[in-house]
């Protein structure tokens, strides 16, 4: 049974210490990662079993199926639980159509965006809304002056449309500056900060992880298991993907992704280690995170029953500290996803 823990040091929410991501519900065939998704009755017996386990906490996204799959979570979610026993979250900022106004973090996108949200969930009000990446951070959308997309955040906030804001994978001094610019002008922060982390990609121990845990900001990893790379899905190479995801179009996202040398190598010492502890590789790789003092909640996604229950498991994993430095081990430094735009 998970445990719940508070959003950081700067809310006053409790929150699951595992997010369920939920990327791979909505409608089949729709959106960038539509020959992967489950619709809502293949749906339905995982979110019964995610609550049933104490997972309280749904993150999803505008862009996942194209709006597809903020309908299915909100309408789960209100068929399942009262609306005060979970905890909704989404994000924006990724464009949704040829418009030139479509995506971006402009008050008029966050506007017309949080509301179409909003329509889909079937909901009043989003609990934690993330942006899903700096207002600079998308090529090809207009560059907002960050002072309007702070101000337009806090609007929501005031209106409460949003009751807590959440940031993902930017440079940490984009980061900084945008919480500076939001405490000048008395405006909303964020509480936390959704982040690219797993044993392959481990950059953001530089000066993102430092930051946030030295200010009270919750760390919720995406990608802990590094798109099924860290659970055996592709066993050795990208090639030999096990799995309809790794076999599918999501795979170039994957490679475009994890460039590492020692990724697949990594790889092999998590399942060297998950034997000698009687567990799967996916667990060990997620307990990895979870062993981190700084986390607070991975963001995890899981296709099956069994896969939750693993995963589930995992946060109860212990790893010796020996075992720590040899996942660790033969990490090399990378080229830092954000500076070339595909992170």
């Amino acid at each position: 049974m998970l445990k719940t823990v508070q959003l950081g040091q700067r809310s006053g929410l409790r929150v699951s210490e595992l997010c369920l991501g939920t990327m791979n519900f909505g409608i089949p065939g729709r959106g960038h990662q539509g020959d992967w998704t489950l619709g809502i009755d293949e749906a339905r017996p995982i979110f019964q079993a995610a609550i049933e386990r104490g997972l309280i906490w749904f993150d999803c996204a505008d862009i996942y199926g194209l709006g597809a799959c903020e309908e299915v979570v909100g309408a789960l979610l209100k068929e399942l639980l009262p609306r005060e026993e979970y905890v909704l979250g989404t994000k924006i900022s990724m464009p949704l159509g040829k418009g030139p106004n479509a995506g971006g973090l402009s008050r008029k996108h966050i506007k017309e965006g949080v509301e179409a949200s909003l329509r889909r969930l079937g909901h009043d009000y989003i609990d934690h809304l993330v942006i899903h990446r700096h207002p600079h951070g998308i090529p090809g959308q207009a560059q907002a002056p960050i002072e309007e997309t702070m101000e337009a955040l806090h609007d929501l906030v005031r209106e409460g449309k949003v009751l807590y804001l959440g940031g993902s994978s930017m440079f940490a001094w984009q980061f900084v500056e945008l919480q500076m610019t939001a405490r000048l002008h008395g405006w909303t922060e964020f509480v936390s900060m959704q982040n690219h982390w797993n044993l392959i990609y481990r950059e953001e121990e530089r000066e993102m992880i430092p930051y946030c845990a030295g200010n009270g900001i919750a760390i919720t990893p995406w990608s802990p298991l590094a798109r099924g790379i860290l659970a055996g899905s592709y066993r050795g190479g990208f090639q030999a993907g096990s799995t309809s995801r790794s076999q599918g179009q999501d795979r170039a996202r994957t490679e475009s992704l994890y460039k590492g040398e020692m990724d697949f190598a990594i790889a092999e010492r998590v399942g060297e280690v998950a034997e000698r502890y009687g567990k799967k590789p996916a667990q060990i790789a997620l307990a990895w995170l979870v062993n981190k003092p700084e986390v607070t909640a991975p963001v995890v996604g899981v296709s099956r029953i069994e896969q939750l229950d693993d995963l589930v498991d995992a946060t109860t994993i212990v790893l010796e500290q020996a075992d720590i430095d040899y996942l660790e081990e033969l990490y090399q430094p990378l080229v830092n996803l954000l500076s070339i735009g595909s992170s």
